[in-house]
């Protein structure tokens, strides 16, 4: 199972220089870095295609991808024009995990409605999909219950977030996707304690190795343990 880390610093405090976090993450051997799209939760997360756009300059040879783009806050041809512009500066480098989104308060900052998000993504992904065209980047998307088979069958991947599952719901949720002939599985936002023990931490993680994921994509906070502990507890 590969190893990524969360970008984005996601708690209040002041913005995180995205480049030093980069090459700080990728300098410790994570293999991928992810942001997720939040803007309206009462602190800031800058935006995931400036700041991938940042880290693929400051960083080689390593994957970065949305976790995740909501969809329905955007118009399709704006959301591919964005897209595509980032692809120009990492190439293929890009993953773009996709959601409705599912919290109400970015939709309540946009003027978006929230309870039609479901119908608004389903019927704005087809357009974005041919806007990119051919060339796209890999689409993966991160959504639960009965999506959890749809993205086997119609996306290159799934995202699972650790951020409202337990391990154990997650894993469950797993075994589904590969029932479904899913591809790739990865797990974001699994947490990482500020200080004491990562042994609870490395059992988790082996836990969604056994259980056939992908990657895990950690988040370790502003103030949690150096990169290079947390890259160690999942040997390569």
């Amino acid at each position: 199972m590969r190893l990524g880390a969360t970008l984005a610093d996601l708690s209040p405090g002041p913005p995180t220089a995205i480049a030093e976090r980069a090459k700080r993450l990728a300098g410790a051997g994570f293999e991928s870095l992810w942001t997720p799209q939040i803007i309206g939760r009462g602190f800031f997360v800058p935006d995931p295609f400036v700041t991938l756009a940042v880290a693929a300059t400051a960083t080689e040879d390593v994957e970065v991808g949305t976790a995740t783009v909501q969809v329905p806050l955007h118009h399709p041809a704006e959301l591919a024009h964005r897209v595509r512009s980032l692809m120009s500066v990492c190439g293929d480098r890009l993953t773009l995990g996709v959601s409705p989104g599912s919290t109400d308060l970015d939709y309540a900052l946009l003027d978006r409605d929230f309870a039609a998000r479901f119908r608004t993504f389903r019927e704005n992904l087809p357009r974005l999909r041919a806007l990119l065209g051919n060339d796209r980047p890999p689409l993966l998307l991160g959504s639960w219950g009965a999506n959890v088979e749809r993205a086997a069958q119609e996306f290159d991947g799934w995202l699972a977030s650790a951020h409202r599952r337990t391990p154990d719901q997650i894993i469950t949720a797993c075994a589904g996707f590969r029932a479904a002939g899913g591809g790739r599985a990865i797990v974001c936002a699994v947490p990482v304690p500020e200080s004491g023990d990562l042994g609870p931490t490395a059992e988790v993680l082996r836990r969604y190795a056994d259980a056939g994921f992908d990657d895990a994509v950690v988040l370790i906070g502003p103030d949690g343990p150096d990169p290079t502990r947390v890259r160690a507890l999942l040997p390569r």
